[in-house]
This record gives structure tokens, C-alpha cells and sequence, in this order.
């Protein structure tokens, strides 16, 4: 074979071997779209796939946030990438935000010389990006739902095969994210009836429970009544003992009937709060005056059995007595509900829970006037891309079979009250959420 013969079939060669690579990452992700429904493995099979056809070093996959219009890194490859995952940027940001915008993609052969590029992403992980494409990822109906960034080709500039694939590549993830999140909604309408179902059932169910208190209220009461009476004829020590024998009993009965009443009512607020948090409903708040210290020891009368049983203190002492304010007194006792029952499975045995208030009340708000509650734990703390999402419409859940519902209870009682809610966490050290309800 001649040297021309020879350096034809190299060529051929290469160009088949390139073609198969393609093939293979496209059937990947084909096969990824009908094998899973989960939002996160999707994007991560597409990114993989796409950077190891093309031969890039870093790469990342930047959705859309309907609820903030902002764009948010969803998956990332490369160095550091774990500190890139839930980061934000403005829609009219960077290279990403103008694809996003004009639903065309780009190639930039030379990217520090764009005036456009975000260099704040670079900077967070130290890394240079040098050459780059940037895809539109688009639904069914056309539409722009984010975009696909591939960066640094080990090969050299970027070809006009590396962008056959590229397109194909990302036109595919648009379609498994679309799926993905097509499925979510049509799980999340049963779930919604189904909690709707639920909550009507628990309304029945706790009627006879409220029924039956107030019936044995009554006898109760009658009971007593009857009872001066019926020993009257008694000699006066058998009397004196009948009626210490009931004492306890006069004593405890009515708290016992407004801690079940009191339940009661909370279970069935309970079950119909999830139910319109589910569905995205926050019923009309009702402000009265309160102190927000009762309300949370409320919250620890209730759940310092479950916080003793886990060998978990339940430290009450930073509460500071700021002074009564407008609030609702239910979506208060929810939020730090949540806060307290979410941090309990997540606090090793022998850590403490504390719950702390304070008091600014000069200045405007949020730097002043405003009531501070902070719920803070010695637990095993949250994942940067967990945290990144707390509080949005896109919480996530770190324990098995977890919805992130709680975190979004919590932001509906603040949003309710135009306060605001802050995380700090670390994996190991612990999490501290602060929460300022504004007077």
C-alpha cells in the first residue's frame, strides 16, 4: 500500500472510529431518556456523554428557573465542579445568558477576548476556560429551557463534526430533561389528589376523636357535679378520702381534654396545609399579636419526647423574649416545626438542637426591625447542591423517600409574613437556618 493509499485509510479510519464514538453517546442518551425518569441522572448521562465524544476537559448543563428567571449550573464536570452545582447567574449574564436569549449556539475559539464572558465562574474553581461552545437546550415546543457548555477540546478548536454531535446531543438531553420533568408533574397531580384525599379522610377521622372528648367533657363534668351529693350521706372520713381520691383527676382532666382538642386541630390543620402546600396554595394568613417565644416552646412541648427518644437535647435557653408582634400564629409554629422535626433524624445521638431568638428593632428591614428566630443543630449539615435548592420550588430531600416538603413550608410561612430565611450549613459541622419576620 502506497504512502497516499496509506494515509487515506488512517483518514478513514479515524473519521469511522469518530462516527462510531458519536453513535455510541447518542444511543446512550436515547437509551437514558426511556430508562429513567430521575432529573439529575438524565443531565448527568447527556453531559458525560457529550464531553467524552467531543474531548473536552470541563463541561456543564444550566437550566432555567422559571421561579427566579435566573439560570442555575444543574450538573458539572471538571475540577471542583461540586462548588459550580446551584450556582445562579442572571439571565442576561455571560455567553450562557445571550444562547439562552437568542436560542442560537455558539462557538468561541478565543473566550477571554469576549467581553460577555462571565469570568466569575472561571475565577470560583480557578480554571481558564480557552475555547467553548455554548448549545440552546430546547423543548418540544421550541422553547429555551437552559443550555449546554463544553469547554477546553484537548484536540484543538472545535470542528464542524464536533458540532454535528454537539447538536444532536443537546437536542436529545432537551428532550430527557422535558421528559423528566413531564413525569414529575404527572406525579406530583397524583400526589396532589392523593393528599387531597388524605387530608379529607383525616378530617373524618379525627371528628368522632373531637366528638367523643366533648361527649366525656360533659359526663365528666356532670360527674363532678354529682359527686358532692352522692357522698353526702357518707361519714365525713370516707367522704374526705373519695374526694381525694378525684382530686388528681379534676385536676388533669381538662388539660388532658384541650391537649387531645388541641391536637385535634392540629393534625387536621396539618394534613390541609401539606395538601395547598402540595398544590402551591397558601391560605390568607390571620395576624394577631403574639410572642413568638410561646410559639416555640409549643413546638418543643410537642416534639422534646421525639428529641429525648433520639438522645437529642432540645435547648430552649437563647430565647431572648422579643416583644409581641403581627404575626399568624399557625404558619409560625409550622415553620419552626419543620426546621426542629427535619434537623432531629439528621442530628447524631448526643447532639443538641437550639432554638434562639432575638430582637432589632431599629433600622429598616432586613437590616432592622425585625424579630430573629434561628434553629440551629450539631448535625451531619447539608450538601452544597441540597442547599443550593432549600426553599425554592426545586427543594430536594436528603433522606430516603424525603419530598423537600418541610423547606417548602417554611418559605411559604416566611414569604406569608415578607420576612426572610437564610441557611448557613456545612457537611459535618452543623446547619443554622435564621429566620426575620419583620414587625
Amino acid at each position: 500500500m502506497s504512502d497516499g493509499q496509506s494515509m487515506g485509510y488512517n483518514e478513514v479510519t479515524a473519521e469511522l472510529s469518530l462516527r462510531r464514538r458519536q453513535l455510541d453517546a447518542v444511543r446512550t442518551i436515547t437509551a437514558a431518556v426511556y430508562s429513567t425518569t430521575d432529573l439529575q441522572e438524565l443531565i448527568r448521562e447527556c453531559l458525560d456523554g457529550c464531553l467524552e465524544v467531543v474531548g473536552c476537559e470541563a463541561g456543564s448543563v444550566i437550566l432555567h428557573d422559571e421561579e427566579t428567571g435566573q439560570l442555575v449550573f444543574q450538573h458539572v464536570v471538571g475540577p471542583k465542579s461540586a462548588e459550580l452545582v446551584g450556582m445562579r447567574m442572571d439571565a442576561d449574564q455571560g455567553i450562557a445568558g445571550r444562547v439562552f436569549r437568542t436560542g442560537q449556539y455558539e462557538v468561541s475559539d478565543d473566550v477571554q477576548s469576549d467581553p460577555e464572558h462571565y469570568r466569575a465562574v472561571g475565577e470560583k474553581i480557578d480554571l481558564v476556560t480557552r475555547t467553548m461552545v455554548t448549545v440552546p437546550l430546547k423543548n418540544a415546543d421550541n422553547e429555551t429551557i437552559g443550555v449546554m457548555q463544553v469547554l477546553n477540546r484537548r484536540g484543538g478548536p472545535f470542528g464542524d463534526q464536533d458540532m454535528d454531535v454537539l447538536l444532536i446531543v443537546a437536542n436529545q438531553a432537551a428532550m430527557a430533561i422535558d421528559h423528566a420533568r413531564l413525569h414529575q408533574e404527572a406525579r406530583l397531580a397524583q400526589v396532589v389528589k392523593l393528599i387531597g384525599d388524605i387530608a379529607h379522610d383525616v378530617k373524618n377521622f379525627m371528628t368522632p376523636v373531637t366528638s367523643g372528648v366533648k361527649t366525656l367533657q360533659m359526663i365528666f363534668d356532670q360527674t363532678m357535679m354529682a359527686v358532692p351529693g352522692a357522698v353526702e350521706s357518707s361519714s365525713p372520713e370516707c367522704r374526705k378520702r373519695i374526694l381525694e381520691v378525684l382530686k388528681p383527676l379534676q385536676e388533669f382532666f381538662p388539660e388532658a381534654v384541650t391537649m387531645v382538642m388541641d391536637g385535634a386541630d392540629q393534625v387536621t390543620g396539618r394534613a390541609r396545609e401539606i395538601a395547598d402546600c402540595i398544590k402551591g396554595q397558601v391560605s390568607e394568613p390571620h395576624f394577631e399579636q403574639a410572642s413568638v417565644d410561646d410559639i416555640i416552646r409549643s413546638v418543643a412541648k410537642v416534639l422534646r419526647i421525639v428529641a429525648d427518644r433520639a438522645d437529642i437535647t432540645l435547648d430552649l435557653s437563647g430565647l431572648g423574649d422579643p416583644p409581641p408582634l403581627m404575626v399568624d400564629r399557625k404558619l409560625i409554629h409550622s415553620a419552626v416545626y419543620n426546621l426542629v422535626n427535619n434537623a432531629i433524624p439528621e442530628t447524631p445521638r448526643g447532639g443538641r438542637i437550639s432554638v434562639s431568638t432575638s430582637c432589632q428593632p431599629e433600622g429598616e428591614f432586613p437590616e432592622g426591625g425585625y424579630v430573629q428566630i434561628v434553629v440551629s443543630d450539631t448535625g451531619k449539615g447539608i450538601p452544597e447542591h441540597v442547599r443550593s435548592k432549600l426553599f425554592t420550588s426545586q427543594a430536594v430531600s436528603t433522606k430516603p423517600g424525603g419530598t423537600g416538603l418541610g423547606t417548602r413550608i417554611v418559605r411559604n410561612a416566611v414569604d406569608a409574613h415578607g420576612g426572610i430565611v437564610t441557611v448557613d450549613s456545612e457537611e459535618g459541622e452543623g446547619s443554622r437556618f435564621e429566620l426575620r419576620v419583620p414587625f
